[in-house]
């Protein structure tokens, strides 16, 4: 399933304030889940957003609506899930 890709403004901003590797690695990243959740996608329990993807040290926290994904944020690994 092809999906298309939404940054909330928080994502956004979020993105902004990584290196720009880290930025790149990233958007590269989540740009590959456009085509299925392939990669280090997990479904969260009692979470919100309901996924995560891995990428390093980083997770995006996102959710499926329909035939999106919504990135909602992009975080350091020990500050995700607070």
């Amino acid at each position: 399933m092809h999906y298309d890709i939404a940054f909330k403004p928080r994502a956004i901003k979020d993105l902004k304030a990584l290196t720009p590797r880290e930025r790149d690695r990233n958007v590269a990243k989540v740009e590959g889940l456009q085509d299925g959740l392939t990669g280090d996608v997990k479904r969260l329990t009692n979470f919100t957003p309901e996924f995560r993807l891995r990428v390093g040290d980083y997770r995006v926290l996102f959710d499926v609506e329909g035939g999106s994904l919504v990135i909602y944020r992009v975080m350091h690994r020990g500050e995700a899930y607070r």
